[in-house]
Protein backbone atom coordinates (compact mmCIF):
# COMPACT_ATOMS: atom_id res chain seq x y z
CA UNK A 1 0.00 0.00 0.00
CA UNK A 2 1.07 3.47 -0.76
CA UNK A 3 0.23 5.76 1.69
CA UNK A 4 -0.73 9.24 1.30
CA UNK A 5 -3.05 9.85 4.31
CA UNK A 6 -1.26 11.10 7.43
CA UNK A 7 -3.30 13.90 7.94
CA UNK A 8 -6.38 11.64 8.49
CA UNK A 9 -4.32 9.09 10.64
CA UNK A 10 -0.27 8.53 10.83
CA UNK A 11 0.76 4.67 11.35
CA UNK A 12 1.80 3.35 14.94
CA UNK A 13 5.51 4.02 14.93
CA UNK A 14 7.54 0.58 15.59
CA UNK A 15 9.52 2.10 18.88
CA UNK A 16 6.64 3.57 20.33
CA UNK A 17 4.53 0.10 19.01
CA UNK A 18 7.32 -1.90 21.01
CA UNK A 19 7.50 0.09 23.96
CA UNK A 20 3.10 -0.01 24.75
CA UNK A 21 3.63 -3.75 24.31
CA UNK A 22 6.10 -3.70 26.89
CA UNK A 23 3.62 -1.34 28.90
CA UNK A 24 0.81 -3.45 29.00
CA UNK A 25 2.70 -6.67 29.57
CA UNK A 26 4.88 -5.47 32.46
CA UNK A 27 3.27 -2.28 34.10
CA UNK A 28 -0.49 -3.09 34.60
CA UNK A 29 -0.63 -1.44 37.32
CA UNK A 30 -3.57 0.86 38.37
CA UNK A 31 -2.04 3.89 38.33
CA UNK A 32 -4.10 5.20 41.13
CA UNK A 33 -3.02 1.84 43.64
CA UNK A 34 -0.26 2.31 46.21
CA UNK A 35 1.39 -0.20 45.74
CA UNK A 36 4.92 -0.79 43.75
CA UNK A 37 2.58 -2.06 40.41
CA UNK A 38 0.64 1.49 40.54
CA UNK A 39 3.42 3.62 41.05
CA UNK A 40 5.06 2.41 38.51
CA UNK A 41 2.57 2.62 35.83
CA UNK A 42 1.79 6.65 37.81
CA UNK A 43 5.33 6.89 37.01
CA UNK A 44 4.83 6.20 33.35
CA UNK A 45 2.36 8.50 32.81
CA UNK A 46 4.24 11.32 35.11
CA UNK A 47 6.59 10.62 32.45
CA UNK A 48 4.72 10.66 29.66
CA UNK A 49 3.10 14.24 30.66
CA UNK A 50 6.70 15.91 30.99
CA UNK A 51 7.49 14.75 27.00
CA UNK A 52 4.74 16.16 26.33
CA UNK A 53 4.86 19.36 28.10
CA UNK A 54 8.27 19.53 26.82
CA UNK A 55 7.15 18.91 22.95
CA UNK A 56 5.16 21.74 23.49
CA UNK A 57 6.91 24.49 25.61
CA UNK A 58 4.52 23.59 28.78
CA UNK A 59 5.00 22.98 32.37
CA UNK A 60 3.94 19.16 32.98
CA UNK A 61 1.36 20.28 35.41
CA UNK A 62 -0.52 21.98 32.50
CA UNK A 63 -1.08 18.60 30.60
CA UNK A 64 -4.41 16.52 30.84
CA UNK A 65 -4.63 13.45 28.83
CA UNK A 66 -7.69 12.97 27.36
CA UNK A 67 -9.28 10.02 24.43
CA UNK A 68 -8.32 12.17 21.84
CA UNK A 69 -8.12 15.54 19.94
CA UNK A 70 -12.29 15.05 19.90
CA UNK A 71 -12.63 14.80 23.60
CA UNK A 72 -10.28 17.24 24.70
CA UNK A 73 -11.77 20.23 21.98
CA UNK A 74 -15.15 18.91 24.21
CA UNK A 75 -13.78 19.51 27.74
CA UNK A 76 -13.14 23.08 26.40
CA UNK A 77 -16.51 23.66 24.51
CA UNK A 78 -18.84 22.09 26.80
CA UNK A 79 -17.11 24.31 29.82
CA UNK A 80 -18.76 27.58 28.35
CA UNK A 81 -22.16 25.99 29.84
CA UNK A 82 -21.10 26.78 33.07
CA UNK A 83 -19.96 30.67 32.44
CA UNK A 84 -21.84 33.82 32.22
CA UNK A 85 -20.84 34.59 28.89
CA UNK A 86 -21.97 32.00 26.37
CA UNK A 87 -20.58 33.34 22.84
CA UNK A 88 -18.28 31.44 21.34
CA UNK A 89 -16.08 32.95 18.07
CA UNK A 90 -14.79 30.70 15.73
CA UNK A 91 -14.48 29.92 12.15
CA UNK A 92 -16.24 28.11 9.35
CA UNK A 93 -12.95 26.38 8.76
CA UNK A 94 -12.87 24.25 12.22
CA UNK A 95 -13.30 20.42 12.82
CA UNK A 96 -16.74 19.05 13.28
CA UNK A 97 -15.04 18.38 16.67
CA UNK A 98 -15.41 22.21 17.44
CA UNK A 99 -18.32 23.06 14.99
CA UNK A 100 -21.23 20.16 15.66
CA UNK A 101 -20.15 20.86 19.22
CA UNK A 102 -21.10 24.37 18.94
CA UNK A 103 -24.55 23.70 17.34
CA UNK A 104 -25.51 20.66 20.23
CA UNK A 105 -24.76 23.70 22.67
CA UNK A 106 -27.11 26.41 21.09
CA UNK A 107 -30.14 24.51 23.37
CA UNK A 108 -27.98 25.38 26.32
CA UNK A 109 -27.89 29.06 25.44
CA UNK A 110 -24.56 29.06 23.74
CA UNK A 111 -24.15 31.05 20.40
CA UNK A 112 -21.78 31.36 18.35
CA UNK A 113 -20.22 33.33 15.36
CA UNK A 114 -17.77 31.77 12.71
CA UNK A 115 -15.90 34.32 10.82
CA UNK A 116 -14.83 33.90 7.51
CA UNK A 117 -11.62 32.91 6.06
CA UNK A 118 -9.87 34.13 2.59
CA UNK A 119 -9.23 32.39 -0.81
CA UNK A 120 -5.83 30.89 0.87
CA UNK A 121 -7.89 29.39 3.79
CA UNK A 122 -6.58 31.48 6.70
CA UNK A 123 -8.88 33.59 9.06
CA UNK A 124 -8.15 38.04 9.39
CA UNK A 125 -7.44 38.57 13.16
CA UNK A 126 -9.61 41.94 12.40
CA UNK A 127 -12.29 39.89 11.84
CA UNK A 128 -12.91 37.64 14.76
CA UNK A 129 -11.84 40.91 17.01
CA UNK A 130 -14.97 42.37 15.20
CA UNK A 131 -17.31 39.30 15.75
CA UNK A 132 -16.52 39.92 19.83
CA UNK A 133 -19.95 41.25 21.44
CA UNK A 134 -19.88 41.93 25.42
CA UNK A 135 -21.28 37.96 25.82
CA UNK A 136 -18.16 36.42 24.42
CA UNK A 137 -16.15 34.36 26.58
CA UNK A 138 -14.48 31.99 24.20
CA UNK A 139 -12.34 32.27 21.02
CA UNK A 140 -11.72 29.04 19.02
CA UNK A 141 -9.00 28.98 15.86
CA UNK A 142 -7.57 25.95 14.80
CA UNK A 143 -3.84 26.38 14.34
CA UNK A 144 -3.99 24.63 11.42
CA UNK A 145 -6.76 23.32 9.12
CA UNK A 146 -6.68 19.84 8.11
CA UNK A 147 -7.98 19.88 4.78
CA UNK A 148 -5.50 22.44 2.82
CA UNK A 149 -2.81 22.79 5.40
CA UNK A 150 -3.34 26.49 6.15
CA UNK A 151 -1.46 28.03 9.55
CA UNK A 152 -4.04 30.37 11.24
CA UNK A 153 -2.70 33.53 12.93
CA UNK A 154 -3.25 31.95 16.38
CA UNK A 155 -0.94 34.01 18.57
CA UNK A 156 -2.40 37.39 17.03
CA UNK A 157 -5.81 36.07 17.90
CA UNK A 158 -4.98 35.17 21.12
CA UNK A 159 -3.61 38.65 22.27
CA UNK A 160 -7.13 40.16 20.99
CA UNK A 161 -8.60 37.57 23.79
CA UNK A 162 -5.93 38.45 26.08
CA UNK A 163 -7.16 42.04 25.56
CA UNK A 164 -11.03 41.84 25.79
CA UNK A 165 -10.71 39.20 28.91
CA UNK A 166 -11.88 35.97 26.45
CA UNK A 167 -10.16 32.42 26.77
CA UNK A 168 -8.36 31.57 23.74
CA UNK A 169 -8.68 27.90 22.95
CA UNK A 170 -7.09 26.42 19.51
CA UNK A 171 -7.24 23.19 18.21
CA UNK A 172 -3.98 21.91 17.13
CA UNK A 173 -4.29 18.25 16.23
CA UNK A 174 -2.99 18.42 12.72
CA UNK A 175 0.05 20.24 14.26
CA UNK A 176 2.29 18.18 16.16
CA UNK A 177 5.33 16.55 14.68
CA UNK A 178 4.79 19.12 11.71
CA UNK A 179 5.52 22.81 12.98
CA UNK A 180 7.16 23.96 16.44
CA UNK A 181 4.33 24.75 18.97
CA UNK A 182 5.34 26.89 21.81
CA UNK A 183 2.24 27.29 24.41
CA UNK A 184 3.82 30.37 25.95
CA UNK A 185 4.68 31.77 22.44
CA UNK A 186 1.12 31.46 21.39
CA UNK A 187 -0.40 32.93 24.33
CA UNK A 188 -3.43 30.37 24.43
CA UNK A 189 -5.43 29.38 27.87
CA UNK A 190 -6.33 25.53 25.91
CA UNK A 191 -5.08 23.69 23.06
CA UNK A 192 -5.80 20.03 22.06
CA UNK A 193 -3.82 16.87 20.52
CA UNK A 194 -4.32 13.61 18.92
CA UNK A 195 -1.90 10.90 19.55
CA UNK A 196 -2.23 9.49 16.49
CA UNK A 197 -1.83 11.96 14.27
CA UNK A 198 2.18 12.12 15.00
CA UNK A 199 2.82 8.62 15.19
CA UNK A 200 1.21 7.53 18.62
CA UNK A 201 -1.98 5.28 19.49
CA UNK A 202 -5.23 6.11 18.77
CA UNK A 203 -7.72 7.07 21.68
CA UNK A 204 -5.39 8.97 23.70
CA UNK A 205 -5.07 12.94 23.18
CA UNK A 206 -3.83 15.85 25.65
CA UNK A 207 -5.27 19.13 26.31
CA UNK A 208 -2.85 21.96 27.30
CA UNK A 209 -4.62 23.81 30.14
CA UNK A 210 -3.23 27.25 31.06
CA UNK A 211 -1.98 27.18 34.74
CA UNK A 212 -4.38 29.50 37.28
CA UNK A 213 -7.10 28.64 34.30
CA UNK A 214 -10.35 26.62 36.13
CA UNK A 215 -12.27 24.27 33.66
CA UNK A 216 -15.77 21.90 34.73
CA UNK A 217 -14.64 17.90 34.07
CA UNK A 218 -16.71 16.43 31.49
CA UNK A 219 -16.33 13.05 32.21
CA UNK A 220 -17.14 13.15 36.31
CA UNK A 221 -16.33 10.31 38.92
CA UNK A 222 -12.41 9.59 40.37
CA UNK A 223 -10.29 12.23 40.72
CA UNK A 224 -7.95 11.39 37.88
CA UNK A 225 -5.82 14.18 35.77
CA UNK A 226 -6.55 16.72 38.57
CA UNK A 227 -10.23 15.64 38.50
CA UNK A 228 -10.79 16.80 34.88
CA UNK A 229 -11.12 13.20 33.08
CA UNK A 230 -12.24 10.29 35.78
CA UNK A 231 -11.65 6.83 34.93
CA UNK A 232 -8.71 4.72 34.94
CA UNK A 233 -5.75 5.98 32.91
CA UNK A 234 -4.97 4.47 29.57
CA UNK A 235 -1.47 3.68 30.87
CA UNK A 236 0.03 2.01 27.62
CA UNK A 237 -1.88 4.76 25.39
CA UNK A 238 -0.12 7.82 27.39
CA UNK A 239 3.04 5.98 27.61
CA UNK A 240 3.13 5.96 23.34
CA UNK A 241 1.63 9.47 23.48
CA UNK A 242 4.40 10.57 25.49
CA UNK A 243 6.86 8.86 23.18
CA UNK A 244 5.25 9.86 19.88
CA UNK A 245 5.71 13.51 21.13
CA UNK A 246 9.09 13.46 22.14
CA UNK A 247 9.80 11.83 18.73
CA UNK A 248 7.77 14.26 17.07
CA UNK A 249 9.93 17.13 18.31
CA UNK A 250 13.31 15.87 18.45
CA UNK A 251 13.08 15.15 14.89
CA UNK A 252 10.96 17.85 13.70
CA UNK A 253 13.94 19.46 11.43
CA UNK A 254 14.56 16.50 9.53
CA UNK A 255 10.41 15.50 9.16
CA UNK A 256 10.13 19.29 8.06
CA UNK A 257 13.05 18.92 5.53
CA UNK A 258 11.87 15.37 3.82
CA UNK A 259 8.00 16.51 3.80
CA UNK A 260 8.87 19.57 1.75
CA UNK A 261 11.41 17.56 -0.42
CA UNK A 262 8.17 15.64 -1.04
CA UNK A 263 6.26 18.21 -1.79
CA UNK A 264 8.17 20.18 -3.92
CA UNK A 265 8.92 16.52 -6.08
CA UNK A 266 5.20 16.13 -6.44
CA UNK A 267 4.78 20.01 -7.71
CA UNK A 268 7.35 19.90 -10.18
CA UNK A 269 6.21 16.50 -11.19
CA UNK A 270 2.76 17.52 -11.12
CA UNK A 271 3.57 21.40 -13.15
CA UNK A 272 4.75 18.60 -16.09
CA UNK A 273 2.24 16.79 -16.22
CA UNK A 274 -0.98 18.15 -15.39
CA UNK A 275 -1.01 22.00 -16.21
CA UNK A 276 -4.67 22.50 -15.47
CA UNK A 277 -4.00 21.29 -11.87
CA UNK A 278 -4.35 23.77 -9.22
CA UNK A 279 -2.73 23.75 -5.97
CA UNK A 280 -5.32 25.53 -3.20
CA UNK A 281 -4.36 27.32 0.32
CA UNK A 282 -1.41 29.45 1.48
CA UNK A 283 1.32 29.11 -0.56
CA UNK A 284 3.99 29.47 1.97
CA UNK A 285 1.69 29.39 5.18
CA UNK A 286 1.35 25.34 5.48
CA UNK A 287 1.76 22.57 7.26
CA UNK A 288 4.46 20.58 5.31
CA UNK A 289 3.73 17.59 3.61
CA UNK A 290 0.06 18.43 3.38
CA UNK A 291 -1.43 19.21 -0.01
CA UNK A 292 -4.88 20.31 -1.81
CA UNK A 293 -5.18 19.98 -5.24
CA UNK A 294 -7.91 19.87 -7.80
CA UNK A 295 -7.71 18.89 -11.01
CA UNK A 296 -10.30 20.41 -13.42
CA UNK A 297 -13.13 17.64 -15.71
CA UNK A 298 -11.98 14.61 -12.72
CA UNK A 299 -13.94 14.10 -9.81
CA UNK A 300 -12.18 12.87 -6.73
CA UNK A 301 -14.56 10.60 -6.07
CA UNK A 302 -13.56 8.27 -9.18
CA UNK A 303 -9.86 9.04 -8.88
CA UNK A 304 -10.00 7.91 -5.44
CA UNK A 305 -11.52 4.57 -6.38
CA UNK A 306 -8.89 4.13 -9.38
CA UNK A 307 -5.59 5.13 -7.52
CA UNK A 308 -7.34 2.89 -4.82
CA UNK A 309 -6.95 -0.17 -6.66
CA UNK A 310 -3.42 0.91 -7.79
CA UNK A 311 -3.24 0.71 -3.83
CA UNK A 312 -2.48 4.30 -3.22
CA UNK A 313 -4.30 5.91 -0.60
CA UNK A 314 -5.52 9.42 -0.47
CA UNK A 315 -8.28 11.50 0.36
CA UNK A 316 -10.62 14.17 -0.51
CA UNK A 317 -12.54 16.60 1.28
CA UNK A 318 -15.49 15.92 -0.40
CA UNK A 319 -18.67 14.18 1.16
CA UNK A 320 -19.32 11.01 -1.20
CA UNK A 321 -22.04 8.94 -0.78
CA UNK A 322 -23.93 6.17 -3.24
CA UNK A 323 -22.25 7.54 -5.97
CA UNK A 324 -23.58 11.30 -5.02
CA UNK A 325 -20.48 14.13 -4.30
CA UNK A 326 -20.79 17.11 -2.37
CA UNK A 327 -18.37 19.69 -2.16
CA UNK A 328 -15.96 20.47 0.74
CA UNK A 329 -17.31 22.88 2.92
CA UNK A 330 -13.47 24.12 3.77
CA UNK A 331 -13.01 24.55 0.17
CA UNK A 332 -16.58 26.20 -0.64
CA UNK A 333 -15.83 28.89 2.44
CA UNK A 334 -12.28 29.61 -0.07
CA UNK A 335 -14.39 30.71 -2.80
CA UNK A 336 -13.75 27.83 -4.73
CA UNK A 337 -16.54 27.24 -7.32
CA UNK A 338 -18.19 23.74 -6.89
CA UNK A 339 -17.03 21.58 -10.39
CA UNK A 340 -13.30 22.61 -9.07
CA UNK A 341 -13.88 21.57 -5.30
CA UNK A 342 -15.37 17.84 -6.34
CA UNK A 343 -12.66 17.78 -8.31
CA UNK A 344 -10.21 17.84 -5.18
CA UNK A 345 -7.59 15.51 -3.20
CA UNK A 346 -6.24 16.00 -0.13
CA UNK A 347 -2.28 14.28 -0.44
CA UNK A 348 -0.66 14.15 2.73
CA UNK A 349 3.04 12.84 3.21
CA UNK A 350 4.28 11.55 5.83
CA UNK A 351 8.25 10.32 6.92
CA UNK A 352 7.67 6.95 5.52
CA UNK A 353 6.84 8.07 2.19
CA UNK A 354 9.70 8.49 -0.65
CA UNK A 355 10.73 10.05 -3.29
CA UNK A 356 9.90 6.75 -5.74
CA UNK A 357 6.20 7.19 -4.02
CA UNK A 358 6.29 10.20 -5.40
CA UNK A 359 6.76 8.85 -8.83
CA UNK A 360 4.38 6.30 -8.45
CA UNK A 361 1.94 8.73 -7.22
CA UNK A 362 1.76 11.03 -10.23
CA UNK A 363 2.04 8.38 -12.78
CA UNK A 364 -1.05 7.12 -11.41
CA UNK A 365 -2.95 10.32 -11.55
CA UNK A 366 -1.55 10.28 -14.91
CA UNK A 367 -2.86 6.84 -15.86
CA UNK A 368 -5.96 7.33 -13.65
CA UNK A 369 -7.36 10.12 -15.47
CA UNK A 370 -6.06 8.58 -18.63
CA UNK A 371 -8.93 5.90 -18.03
CA UNK A 372 -11.20 8.20 -16.91
CA UNK A 373 -11.49 10.21 -19.99
CA UNK A 374 -11.45 7.30 -21.88
CA UNK A 375 -14.85 5.58 -20.23
CA UNK A 376 -16.60 8.92 -20.69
Amino acid sequence: MYYFDHSATTPLHPRIKEFMLNVGEFHFGNPSSIHAPGQKAKTLIETARGQMAKAIGCSSNEVIFTGGGTEANNLVLWDIIHQQKKHVVTSVIEHPAILNVLDNLEEFGVSYTAVSVDEAGVVNPEEVKNAITEKTGLISIMLANNEMGAIQPVADIAAIAKKHGIIMHTDAVQALGKISINAKELSVDCMSFSAHKFYGPKGVGALFVRKGFQLKPLIIGGSQERSLRAGTENTSGIAGLGLAAELATKNITDTQFHLDSLTNAFHKQISNLFPDAIFNGHPEKRLPGLISISFPGFRSDLLMIHLDRRKIAVSSGSACSAGDIKPSRILSAMSIEDDINICTLRISFGIGNTLQDVDYLTQSLKSSQEQIRSAA
